[in-house]
């Protein structure tokens, strides 16, 4: 690990940043635990987060961004792109039942919106609610 990335994890964990502050409390345990077990295998915090927003998996990417050496602005910016995602996801999924049961599911398509309105607040720097944009489980 280079000593720069080194000193900014270290300064990005001793100074607990306003994003740290208004999601931080979000994060839940058992994602903060995956986080610490991974970064302990010589893990980067920002890669993983950016793979997991890709995959549409905010809870994780919560996770990876509060140990992330990255600004603000950066982590707002991958937290919203995770909740775009996982509306995306969803509604693709909606879609795809509506095809095969032969109906709509306008609850997915709710949580979709919902998710996507996390995201605007996300990128505006305003605070969420715990649960926002919670995911129905999905067989």
């Amino acid at each position: 690990m280079s000593q720069e990335r080194e000193q900014a994890e270290q300064t990005s964990q001793a100074q607990p940043t306003a994003f740290d502050a208004l999601y931080g409390p979000l994060a839940k345990d058992v994602f903060r635990e995956i986080v610490r077990e991974e970064l302990g295998k010589g893990s980067d915090a920002a890669e993983l987060a950016r793979a997991y927003a890709a995959k549409g998996k905010p809870d994780f990417v919560l996770a990876y961004l509060l140990a992330a050496p990255l600004t603000d602005e950066e982590k707002r910016d991958l937290l919203a792109h995770a909740y775009d995602q996982r509306a995306t996801n969803t509604e693709q999924r909606a879609r795809e039942f509506d095809r095969k049961f032969h109906r709509s599911f306008p609850m997915l398509l709710t949580d979709a919106g919902n998710d996507r309105a996390t995201a605007k607040q996300i990128r505006a720097g305003r605070a969420i609610r715990p649960g926002a944009g919670r995911q129905l489980p999905m067989v």
